[in-house]
């Protein structure tokens, strides 16, 4: 699809705990769409280490996290779809290390998006490798839900099956400009 002729770019975050179905949501709007999602660097850093990650190696996935987001809200895609944010990073920081860099605390408050998804976990836990908190996921979720209300950024809870979470996400994003041809 082209970009809709005097609109502003519409900037999606996706944001939740793990194995709530962020990605699986980014790619399915990502299709429907016909546009290309900001993915999670954090997976392609960690696959690519070849050790177990440390409280620094944050920075260094928020940062490319970050430069990832810019190359898509600079293009001329009519809507960005950010498979996570720097908020994820942040809580991931805080919840493992009860700290987080200020780098990350400052470029996370400096990141807007016109909505931000919230995952629930009513999904079913998928294990794997890359992910470490399946019994801490109640408590995560309450840690975005008051991350997203501090914010104060227009957010919507996702929940449901694949194709609920799907029909959620693009009512919201309808919502949004009512005018276009979503």
């Amino acid at each position: 699809m082209q970009k809709l002729p005097n609109k502003k770019q519409i900037v999606i975050g996706i944001v939740g705990p793990e194995s709530t179905g962020k990605s699986t949501l980014a790619q399915a709007l990502s299709k429907h769409f016909q546009l290309h999602y900001v993915p999670e660097m954090a997976r392609e850093y960690l696959n690519q280490l070849g050790r177990p990650y440390q409280e620094e190696d944050l920075k260094k996935i928020a940062k490319t996290q970050q430069e990832e987001e810019l190359k898509y809200r600079n293009s001329n895609q009519y809507l960005v779809i950010c498979d996570t944010t720097l908020l994820v990073i942040k809580v991931w920081s805080e919840y493992k290390y009860h700290r987080c860099d200020e780098w990350i605390l400052k470029a996370e408050s400096e990141c807007s998006y016109d909505l931000l998804l919230l995952t629930d976990i009513d999904l079913p836990w998928v294990d794997d490798p890359m992910r470490e908190h399946p019994m801490e996921r109640k408590e995560l979720f309450s840690i975005y839900y008051r991350a997203l209300i501090q914010k104060k950024e227009p957010f919507k809870l996702i929940f449901g099956n694949e194709k609920e979470r799907f029909d959620k996400a693009i009512q919201a994003i309808k919502m949004l400009n009512t005018n276009s041809s979503f």
